[in-house]
């Protein structure tokens, strides 16, 4: 009898990094055609950008670290085992960019930051300790002003307002919620007319589509996001004083706040590993996107993902996860 050790895992299915990136890529189209389509070719030109250079960084990382000029067949080795990962990173960027042709730049060096030095110089794919698209995005943010010009959606808005209100000024409808200034209906706030903000954040219906595909693929726990967005609703409307349903829904469909909830917040590598830590980490992103809103005026919910990464250890450390097979014992009878 021949004994084999192997190492975790040890359940076998066809389902692979590489699938799994397919997929999130699938359920981020929607919201890249609805970006497109709401800012036109500024927006096709940042995801086109990004891609590329998130793409590029990674090849050129792969043939500098496998010495490409001694070996032949680096190119086709390299091909043979990209995961689809990095095109995820530069799309997700990407999407949380403003559509603003004056910052060409910024989706060019964010996606080589977020793959060079968040992904690739810590590792690789899954070895990263943030969200490597975030890290990216709060990277441009502390750099460039472009980053604060938010141009308004290409349609009008579909619920009338007054005669004086003019969402194409720029001013995101987060902002105008935390200062108490006239908003643009819920409706509005779910299909994106009218509404100024990033490429991919402003359809929520878009969001939605892409977020059911995943629940339905399995690719993620459907009641993760929903934790995350629930937590931040009701938090917000404790924080403004009243239990209105406007209030809630202007708390949740401002902002990226399910742009980061479905696709950023749910990354395998950065999460805890058990599912009470997952309770905890998705309450409190929840909480402290809320509280954090508040405080400052303006959109964190990258910052806060950003910063809860580096809590996950220590939820993984404080919730250990239950050997397969593990029984609680029962305590003995006196």
């Amino acid at each position: 009898m021949n004994l084999i050790v192997s190492s975790a895992p040890h359940q076998k299915t066809r389902r692979t990094t590489r699938t799994i990136m397919l997929d999130v890529l699938i359920a981020l189209l929607p919201a890249t055609a609805a970006g497109i389509v709401f800012f036109g070719w500024q927006a096709a030109m940042f995801v086109a950008i990004s891609l590329a250079g998130a793409f590029l960084t990674e090849l050129i990382w792969y043939l500098a670290a496998h010495k490409a000029w001694k070996e032949h067949d680096a190119l086709p080795s390299f091909f043979r085992q990209f995961d689809c990962t990095s095109l995820v990173t530069g799309l997700l960027l990407a999407l949380c960019l403003p559509a603003s042709a004056e910052g060409w730049y910024m989706p060019l060096i964010g996606s080589i930051f977020a793959v060079g030095v968040a992904k690739m110089l810590f590792g690789g794919t899954g070895k990263n300790i943030v969200n490597p698209a975030l890290a990216g995005r709060i990277m441009l943010f502390i750099s460039f002003t472009a980053m604060t010009v938010y141009p308004a959606a290409n349609f009008a808005p579909i619920a009338s307002v007054t005669a004086d209100f003019h969402p194409s000024a720029g001013a995101t409808q987060l902002g105008n919620f935390l200062k108490g200034d006239q908003m643009l209906s819920c409706l509005d706030l779910f299909f994106g007319t009218g509404v100024a903000g990033c490429i991919g954040e402003t359809c929520k219906l878009a969001l939605l589509v892409g977020y059911l595909y995943l629940c339905v693929r399995g690719v993620i726990k459907w009641y993760l996001p929903l934790l995350y967005i629930a937590a931040t609703g009701l938090f917000a409307m404790a924080l403004e004083g009243g239990f209105g349903i406007n209030v809630f829904g202007e708390a949740v469909l401002s902002g990226g706040l399910f742009l980061g909830a479905i696709f950023m917040a749910t990354d395998y590598v950065t999460t805890p590993k058990t599912k009470t830590g997952n309770l905890i980490y998705f309450v409190a992103l929840g909480l402290l996107t809320a509280g954090l809103r508040k405080a400052t005026g303006i959109e964190v919910v990258s910052f806060v993902i950003f910063l809860m990464n580096f809590v996950v250890f220590l939820l993984d450390l404080a919730i250990r996860p239950r050997p397969f097979g593990y029984c609680r014992q029962r305590r003995a009878k006196k």
